[in-house]
């Protein structure tokens, strides 16, 4: 984060402990996003940025029209700045806990500061489950990807290798066909059907059925994966297909409704949740959502939020109007 950025966030901590049109929890791209349009509406917004981005590890993104290549921390410090530039706040905290009132929601924060807000949105994305295979998480968004789009490019013609973990692995495996002829799908005990396994032996991939016992790296890179019974296969990069868990606590917390198959968050039209006043955008509620997906479907959100607003606006001043004539009416009888 920039001198300039950091100040502007000290100098708006010391004063968030009061009440918001928005309170927006997670400082990702959606939750940037939504604040930078709410803000703009002229609406009151406080961001809690815990700082746990999900690709806080990727050296850089792409697919994001004119930022293709941005390293992802960047993308948030210019987000920020555009945030502050128009009256919102942005805190590094973390939300513990949020409650319902009769008149909209409060947060409270680590730091001990509970501010409250007429409206809740919740964009605090996903936790990548990762396969315990030695070697992953170590190298989780440095040579070991999930997404062939944000990072195909880069590796291709190059030695790949993927690893199966699940139902989508095969899919994810031709996928990564189209970047590179040089593909090694390493099965891992996972189940392989005999129309699955025709197409990949069409596409040329070549099948390794033995165990792996770990990724082995040389100064921080990837270059082989090493099996059960010692052989190393040479490989530059691994992609994957990771769990996905919901970071939805606080949702869970309200009340909102969720998928008893899944545990994912229901979500309606312009990311509403079952809870009046409680939204929710972006990794939050959709694991396929890349970064410009997630800031798209957070700025739809944040429409939809002014709009809720708006109305709630127009009556509280309808009632007031009314509430005044009436006084008059009674004055002048």
């Amino acid at each position: 984060m920039s001198t300039e950025t950091t100040e502007s966030t000290e100098t708006a901590d010391q004063h968030y402990d009061q009440r918001y049109d928005v309170i927006i929890i997670g400082g990702g791209p959606a939750g940037l996003s939504a604040a930078l349009m709410l803000t703009r509406a002229r609406r009151r917004v406080l961001v809690v940025d815990a700082h746990a981005q999900r690709n806080a590890k990727a050296g850089h993104m792409h697919g994001y029209l004119s930022r293709d290549g941005m390293p992802p921390l960047e993308l948030l410090e210019v987000g920020r700045e555009e945030v502050l530039s128009y009256g919102g706040v942005v805190v590094t905290d973390f939300a513990e806990r949020v409650e319902r009132t009769a008149s909209g929601f409060t947060v409270t924060l680590a730091s001990g500061c509970v501010p409250t807000a007429r409206q809740l949105l919740i964009t605090t994305g996903l936790t990548d489950v990762l396969p315990d295979v030695p070697g992953v998480a170590e190298l989780w968004a440095r040579d070991v990807h999930v997404c062939p789009y944000c990072h195909g490019w880069e590796v291709r013609d190059g030695a790949l290798a993927t690893l199966a973990t699940g139902p989508m692995s095969t899919h994810h495996t031709l996928l990564l066909r189209q970047w590179s002829a040089d593909l090694v799908y390493f099965l891992d005990g996972q189940p392989l059907d005999d129309a699955d396994r025709a197409k990949l032996r069409a596409r040329g991939i070549t099948v390794e059925e033995r165990p792996v016992e770990r990724l082995v790296e040389n100064e921080g890179r990837l270059t082989g994966v090493e099996l059960a019974d010692g052989t190393v296969v040479a490989r530059e990069t691994l992609f994957l297909v990771p769990g996905f868990r919901s970071n939805n606590a606080l949702l869970d917390s309200l009340g909102c409704d969720s998928d008893p198959e899944t545990g994912w968050p229901v979500v309606g039209p312009g990311g509403r949740t079952s809870v009046a006043g409680v939204w929710v955008a972006g990794n939050v509620a959709d694991p396929s959502a890349g970064v410009i997906a997630a800031a798209g479907s957070a700025t739809i959100t944040a429409g939809q939020i002014n709009a809720a607003l708006v109305e709630a606006d127009v009556e509280a001043d309808l009632k007031a109007d009314l509430a005044a004539g009436l006084e008059t009416a009674g004055k002048s009888a």
